[in-house]
């Protein structure tokens, strides 16, 4: 496993400023290559991010630059209430391009990432119980790319 690596945007700032906030608050962005668990037990190693936020002030004492490596790794955690409760959708798990909610016994489910210093913390995942319909989802999406396909 890769360590995590800190990120900038294209004009090399490490401390992005927040859009609502910019002279108190921002984020970091720190970036890994890791295998991902899935709840049906596959594993993917892909890239994964998460944003480190804070106060300027904090932030600027991390002393991060560009590149950095850091201890520790990014986990995914997912769970049945919003991480954010004034915008309680923003975290919502989505099964790929279908566009279908991934659920719980009818409840949505949030999933998020985090950078965390312990390298041995594991992700959280929760198993949705809405697979036929994203099977249903990913069968009718198929069908219609080679439909497409076949009309070029």
């Amino acid at each position: 496993m890769k360590k995590p690596n800190v990120s900038a945007d294209a004009a090399g700032n490490v401390i992005i400023l927040s859009e609502k906030n910019p002279s108190q608050y921002g984020h970091i962005r720190v970036t890994q290559v890791r295998p991902v668990f899935e709840e049906n037990g596959w594993v993917k190693v892909k890239a994964v991010s998460a944003l480190v936020p804070g106060s300027i002030e904090d932030l600027k004492s991390l002393s991060w630059i560009k590149g950095q490596e850091l201890d520790g790794k990014i986990i995914v955690k997912e769970q049945l209430t919003p991480f954010n409760t004034k915008e309680p959708n923003r975290d919502i798990k989505v099964a790929g391009k279908t566009g279908i909610i991934c659920v719980k016994d009818g409840q949505p489910i949030f999933r998020k990432t985090f950078y965390v210093p312990n390298v041995d913390a594991q992700d959280t995942l929760i198993e949705h119980t809405n697979i036929e319909d994203i099977r249903a989802a990913f069968i009718a999406m198929e069908e219609k790319e080679k439909s497409q396909k076949l009309d070029e």
